[in-house]
């Protein structure tokens, strides 16, 4: 039976779809990570041309469907329908549209997964580690490098700021190999939380018989709602679904230093006693850690003493507490 396990970690918290011993879904909701979607909170208007408004709290969003009563400087209270998505440079804003909802701060990943009524498990450090038995640092490998290996061949992600790409890459019966590539990238998508426009390059099918398989693979693997266009010559094919959150090789590839600090700390709360005094990580991992604090203290709270972390940068070995 499918369940999600849940775990409360230090700098972000995980959760992961189980099923048959494997990760259908993984979802990590980052540390201070708002608004999230569905949250309704007040605003006040900085451009109406743009759409931009200031959320009170902090930050800005912009803004759908202002009502044309409501002038430039006037408050309003808007309701979140698309969090903000990590892009080289600049992250894209959060969206909104007005809502007459009472104030909420939007529900949490525990909150997302109780919903769906499937069973959660939270786990402790001090159990065994179900989330590394079911694979997560083999998906977390997947987030980061876009390499995923299925039976017969490879597809190789690349997220973009237009669309995230899939290439599939194999040997064989071409037709065997992208409908194989189609179920892949299906179960790719749903365990990486990938959404908006999705492009998929296929091999080059002959016939629109083999094309149509390949499309009746996407429709059969991947749950609606989706939209998707018919396999080209060229093969490809495009995939589009709402998209309301950064998928996770967004959230890890906009700061990989935290995500491999966050990975590292949560290896440390989870060794048998006592704590280790120091542990030597990389220089990128040092620096990070340097610049959240709250991340070791808690670490030596939940593990009862301070470690301090030090590399090979560390001259003559002052490490960081």
């Amino acid at each position: 039976m499918a369940e999600w396990l849940y775990e409360a970690g230090i700098g972000e918290n995980r959760a992961a779809l189980v099923s048959r011993g494997s990760i259908w879904k993984a979802r990590i909701e980052l540390e201070g990570s708002a608004p999230r979607v569905d949250a309704v909170l007040e605003a006040r208007l900085v451009d109406k041309a743009a759409k931009l408004i200031a959320l009170d709290g902090g930050g800005e969003a912009l803004c759908d469907h202002i009502p044309k009563s409501v002038t430039q400087g006037a408050k309003l209270r808007v309701r979140i329908v698309r969090e903000a998505i990590p892009e080289p440079g600049r992250a894209k804003l959060p969206k909104a549209v007005p809502s007459d909802d009472d104030l909420s701060a939007g529900p949490t990943l525990l909150d997302r997964i109780t919903a769906t009524g499937l069973p959660v498990c939270t786990l402790r450090a001090h159990e065994p580690d179900a989330l590394e038995e079911a694979g997560w640092s083999e998906v977390l490998e997947e987030a980061i490098t876009g390499e995923i290996a299925f039976a017969g061949g490879t597809l190789r992600l690349s997220p973009t700021p237009a669309m995230a790409l899939f290439d599939v890459d194999g040997s064989g019966n071409l037709e065997t190999l992208s409908v194989a590539a189609a179920h892949a990238v299906a179960r790719a998508i749903e365990r990486l939380g990938i959404a908006g426009s999705i492009g998929i390059d296929f091999p080059t099918l002959v016939g629109k018989e083999a094309r149509n398989a390949v499309a009746e693979a996407i429709d059969a693997a991947l749950p609606q709602p989706f939209e998707r266009t018919a396999v080209n010559g060229f093969g490809f094919l495009q995939i589009v679904r709402r998209r309301s959150r950064p998928s996770l090789p967004e959230l890890l590839r906009a700061d990989p230093a935290g995500a491999a600090a966050r990975a590292e700390l949560r290896r440390i709360e989870r060794l048998p006693p006592p704590p280790p005094t120091t542990h030597m990580v990389t220089r990128n991992i040092a620096r990070r850690l340097a610049q959240q604090p709250g991340w070791t203290a808690e670490l030596a709270r939940r593990i009862g003493g301070a470690t301090a972390f030090t590399s090979a940068g560390d001259g003559m070995g002052e490490g960081l507490k």
